[in-house]
């Protein structure tokens, strides 16, 4: 049904968010590319599992965050501490968390939310491990179905984060990290610290990557070592279709939009899975959507890309 597909794809759409979010920051705010993504993105989500499986799911999320903002930390240093071109950092800090990502889940690809529990009879057997949605669901009362008590929660969890990022791109700190994107030999010329501003916006925006990763973490009930295989792509795909259908007028709106693109690009993979597309071809359509999104400006006139249901001036031509 169209609902089903509906809630289905704005509860991946708000999942995947926040990483969209985090690539915004790095292109579009700090204007370089951040090749962390991939590997940050796996990193929240093996620390979520970890933590959720030891019975703290709500934590979870948190050290998820954590775990992201680390890994911005790692390549934000390497570009300002030690020279490093911004690509070739995100690529080492990306493959180092290979590793670190394969050790978290104890050297397998991938790993279940289970743990261990004795049963009535002394037996030690797995039994699923908490996480938020069911949380969430059993407060409920059971009366919501998990799927869109799934989406629901997602899409509260996800507006408070816009709203946090908006306020704070509205103080010193948040300003600063746009004017370094914006100009950075400027901000060198004054008082304000690039160096750290630049780190910081890295954090931010793995941080934001890493909180993605713990969400789908929980979502789905299990981490992969080969989930953040193609989430630069998929980010860049939201933050262009977000801002080619919505414009880029100012951070807030571009926040506002790349969450909506991130909505609207899960409904398109969505609807193509409909048509029976085989999976191994959804990078391709990803690639084709920003392809798409991208020479969309350039080929309809820019009137006609305006938002829609502004107010007409007075004295224009009737209907």
């Amino acid at each position: 049904m169209f609902a089903e597909m509906l809630i289905s794809a704005f509860g991946q759409g708000f999942i995947y968010a926040p990483m969209a979010l985090g690539v915004f920051i790095s292109f579009g705010i700090l204007k370089m590319p951040d090749l962390t993504v991939e590997g940050s993105f796996v990193f929240g989500m093996t620390v979520c599992a970890q933590t959720a499986i030891l019975g703290h799911p709500a934590a979870a999320l948190l050290m998820g965050v954590l775990a992201g903002a680390l890994a911005g930390l790692c390549t934000g240093l390497l570009q300002t501490k030690l020279g490093i071109e911004p690509i070739l950092s995100g690529i080492l800090t990306m493959t180092g968390l290979y590793t670190v990502n394969y050790a978290m889940l104890g050297g397998q690809s991938n790993r279940y939310l289970q743990r261990m529990t004795v049963n009535e009879v002394g037996v030690e057997v797995p039994s699923p491990a908490q996480t938020v949605y069911k949380m969430f669901q059993s407060a409920a009362g059971g009366s919501m179905d998990s799927s869109a008590s799934a989406c629901l929660l997602t899409a509260v969890i996800v507006i408070l984060v816009m709203t946090v990022l908006i306020v704070f791109f509205r103080t010193r700190q948040g300003m600063a990290i746009i004017a370094t994107g914006d100009n950075e030999e400027m901000v060198r010329s004054s008082s304000i610290n690039a160096d750290a501003a630049r780190v910081g916006g890295i954090m931010l925006s793995n941080a934001l990557v890493g909180l993605s990763g713990a969400l789908l973490c929980q979502y789905q009930q299990y981490a992969d070592l080969n989930c953040g295989t193609g989430m630069m792509v998929m980010g860049l795909a939201s933050v262009v279709i977000g801002t080619t259908i919505f414009g880029k007028r100012s951070v807030t709106q571009q926040i506002i939009s790349v969450a909506a693109g991130s909505l609207i690009y899960r409904f398109i993979i969505q609807a193509a899975y409909k048509t029976d597309l085989p999976s191994y071809f959804v990078k391709l359509l990803s690639v084709l959507i920003v392809v798409a999104a991208l020479i969309l400006p350039k080929y309809v006139p820019a009137k006609k890309m305006k938002a829609v249901g502004s107010a007409p001036k007075k004295g224009g031509a009737s209907e």
